[in-house]
């Protein structure tokens, strides 16, 4: 599996999916749309706005939280195969 992450330093639901991957250990590469040329573009691209964090699964755009309710845990972990007592 290839996992992408958009993400910013600055936002607490990146900082939850990052916490979230590592825990579970799934590889992932992280994108700083602060921090590389055109990142922010390809999240209004394929999500129409800036929302962060995005995940891209072998190539599928994921939005993994829902505004108001944060991180969305047990769907990621469904997702990905994972457990959260893991």
């Amino acid at each position: 599996m290839d996992l992408l992450l958009y993400s910013a330093s600055w936002c607490r639901d990146c900082r939850e999916a990052k916490r979230f991957l590592t825990k579970h250990n799934i590889p992932f590469k992280e994108i700083d749309i602060e921090a590389t040329p055109g990142a922010a573009e390809q999240v209004i691209a394929h999500v129409g706005k800036r929302a962060i964090p995005q995940f891209v699964i072998d190539g599928k755009w994921v939005q993994p939280y829902r505004p108001g309710f944060g991180f969305l845990h047990d769907e990621m972990s469904e997702l990905l195969g994972v457990t959260e007592a893991g």
